[in-house]
């Protein structure tokens, strides 16, 4: 594959393009929805991600656990599934990497719950030495369909597989590299705040789902 040559002015121009791309998103809408509706019936989010994805899934769990918190009301329970690097390292060694998530979620994934992915591809044929690009994502999908958990998914390009498992799935709208893998990933950041901050307000606004002592 050819890269043409990095500018930074078309990269940020690319990140404010996408930016207002979601302001009147019914994707993002229904997304705060399926969360929101996770928490009130106690439901788990659980979230995953490759490589800088990873880092997203667990900023993702750790705010909507700590950042939606209201005085007096329970939290979100939420869990990155890339955190446990024993765990994790240890899987790989000896299960290999392709049920990394799949394999975590086996024992606790129900229909109450909701698994958040985020990948630039979203699952492709494409690939390189390892293979089919972000298959671990995809096979933990099909297990939460089969267990009819919801799905979110975070990508770009053409959505891969995410696209089509996915209840909900944000695709940013860039198409092409170098700028495809680093916008993305830093629009997936910018998309994930205002999720946390409007699930908070809803939070706010709700008479169920009260600590008692």
């Amino acid at each position: 594959m050819d890269f043409e040559k990095f500018s930074s002015d078309k990269y940020f121009g690319l990140i404010a393009k996408s930016a207002l791309h979601f302001i009147e998103s019914h994707d993002y809408q229904k997304i705060v929805t399926i969360l929101f509706e996770c928490y009130k019936r106690g439901g788990t989010v659980f979230t995953m991600g490759c490589g800088g994805s990873a880092s997203t899934a667990t900023h993702f769990a750790a705010d909507l656990a700590k950042t939606t918190m209201v005085g007096g009301k329970f939290g979100f329970k939420a869990i990155s599934l890339v955190d446990n690097i024993p765990l994790v390292s240890a899987w790989i060694n000896d299960k290999g990497w392709s049920s990394i998530f799949a394999g975590q979620l086996e024992q606790w994934i129900t229909k109450d719950d909701v698994l958040v992915g985020f990948s630039v591809h979203g699952g492709t044929k494409q690939g390189d030495e390892a293979g089919p690009w972000s298959q671990n994502l995809v096979a933990a999908m099909k297990l939460a369909k089969e267990r009819k958990a919801k799905i979110i998914g975070f990508c770009g390009f053409d959505g891969g597989a995410m696209k089509e498992l996915a209840d909900a799935a944000i695709i940013v709208p860039i198409h092409s590299e170098p700028y495809g893998t680093p916008a993305i990933e830093a629009m997936h950041i910018v998309l994930h705040h205002p999720i946390i901050y409007d699930l908070k307000e809803r939070i706010k606004g709700l008479n169920g789902r009260k600590k008692t002592a």
